[in-house]
């Protein structure tokens, strides 16, 4: 049994050694440890395995002795940024009222500019989050004030509970649980201790994920405001395109009166999503709900719950299963992206699919060796799409469907229409290959499946449904 325990050590020799000892005493062997004196000065993580039975105990001996954290999310700091007029002695009344304040500075940088005034930025260490309301009511009396975050900050700075302060905002933004912070809080360090080892500046991919989380939350409720468009096929079929600010589209499909879905988005906006589908579909709750997803991607399957079936390629549901079991899915593999895919999962509370509701219906073809291969064939009422399995440029398990007769392709990541984007859209986009280092697991494998599949249109006038984007219009000449 495996458990992380982030632990608050006093800054002292021998600290780590106390903690160690403690576990090696109940057989306990230490996986992992974490620890970045120029972000965090106190925060120790330590993946630790056990029995049970050990760890229960590691838990009421390391709370002895004081190294586990029990109030965290009551302490913060917070960044401010007094400008002072530069002549001697200006920052002495602002250290004054910090000092009436009881506040400790954990960070100070300020220079001259070539003006009359300075910059001064102040770290304080606030354990009454109440008090800084009316700290920064009387600051406002001295000089001009304004609150700054980590991510604005050129250099790194050592503030005591960089993690929880910098989590702490992430759930706040997300109404995250006090137990899903805390997971959070681990995946965050693990991003953290992934670009420490390669030798890389965290600012931009943790700046990246603050601002991914705003553009998730600012979209919830009554924000959400999906672009939805219907295109015909023919007198019995359409096709309803969903396309929310964040995560792919949702492609309804119906035909003779039957309903087929392709995707599913996030699971953060199950609620919003839920609604558009019953406005949508009166006899939503009674129908038998089927979803087919195109790869195993978070943003495509975080609504599978709410589906009685789901189809996918036999590469996906492995993956899809794998994640059930707790084991890690295809974009987990990859050490590199692991942390920023968990912390994904974590944000958009995306939770695993019962393998038992998931139904392949293609063949399993171990070694691909084109970039498209036909695997099968998939029937829905009027539409009869030949299923293509890629080589894995995007995710492993990915396929395209399309329809000769009816002149439709289904392309999910594989091709979207970049050009089709919404504002809000585009926007989104834009974090994913900062966090993940490209969105495709091969680039250039993804190029080339991406020609293979403008290669397959026969003549003909065609109607191109990606998972992100407006549909496209597409024509081959003879």
């Amino acid at each position: 049994m495996k458990k992380t325990y982030i632990t608050s050590m006093p800054n002292h020799i021998g600290a780590f050694l106390k903690a160690s000892k403690c576990l090696s005493v109940l057989e306990i062997n230490i996986t992992r440890v974490s620890y970045n004196k120029a972000v965090d000065s106190h925060t120790l993580f330590i993946d630790a395995e056990g029995t049970e039975e050990q760890l229960k105990k590691a838990d009421i001996e390391l709370e002895k002795i004081g190294y586990l954290q029990s109030d965290a999310n009551k302490k913060s700091v917070v960044l401010i940024e007094f400008c002072l007029e530069d002549i001697p002695g200006s920052v002495t009344n602002v250290l004054t009222l910090i000092n009436d304040f009881n506040f400790n500075i954990s960070y100070i940088s300020s220079q001259e500019n070539g003006t009359g005034y300075q910059l001064f930025k102040m770290g304080l260490f606030v354990e009454d989050f109440d008090k800084i309301s009316e700290f920064l009511k009387e600051a406002e009396k001295l000089c001009k004030v304004r609150v700054i975050d980590y991510n604005s900050l050129e250099k790194v700075y050592d503030n005591g509970i960089f993690y929880n302060t910098y989590v702490m905002g992430l759930s706040q933004t997300m109404g995250l649980s006090e137990d899903i912070s805390r997971e959070l809080l681990v995946y965050v360090n693990l991003a953290m201790q992934t670009l420490d080892e390669q030798g890389l500046s965290p600012y931009r991919t943790f700046d990246s994920i603050s601002k991914f989380a705003e553009l998730l939350g600012a979209s919830k409720g009554k924000a959400f405001a999906p672009r939805i468009s219907t295109h015909k096929v023919s007198d019995n079929t359409e096709i309803t395109l969903i396309e929310p600010p964040c995560g792919s589209n949702t492609i309804i499909i119906r035909s003779n009166d039957k309903v087929l879905f392709v995707d599913s988005g996030y699971a953060c906006y199950s609620d919003e999503m839920l609604e558009v589908f019953r406005k949508m579909i009166p006899d939503f709750e009674n129908i038998k709900k089927t979803i087919l997803v195109t790869h195993a991607d978070v943003d495509h399957c975080g609504l599978l719950s709410l589906f009685d079936e789901v189809i996918a390629s036999p590469k996906t549901a492995l993956c899809l299963k794998n994640e059930y079991l707790g084991n890690d899915g295809y974009r987990e593999k990859n050490p590199l992206h692991k942390p920023y895919i968990n912390i994904c999962k974590v944000l958009t509370s995306y939770k695993a699919t019962n393998p038992g509701k998931i139904t392949t219906q293609w063949n399993d073809i171990e070694n691909l060796t084109e970039p498209l291969t036909q695997i099968g064939f998939f029937d829905f009422e009027e539409l009869h799409f030949e299923v293509y399995e890629g080589k894995g440029g995007h995710l492993p398990g990915e396929i395209v469907l399309i329809d000769y007769t009816h002149h439709i392709a289904i392309t999910g990541d594989i091709y979207i229409n970049v050009h089709g984007l919404t504002q809000e859209q585009a926007k989104y986009n834009q974090y994913a290959p900062i966090l993940m280092t490209s969105v495709d697991t091969d680039p250039k494998l993804c190029a080339e499946e991406r020609k293979a599949i403008m290669q397959r249109l026969g003549v003909g006038k065609w109607q191109i449904f990606g998972a992100h984007g407006f549909k496209m219009d597409y024509s081959v000449n003879s």
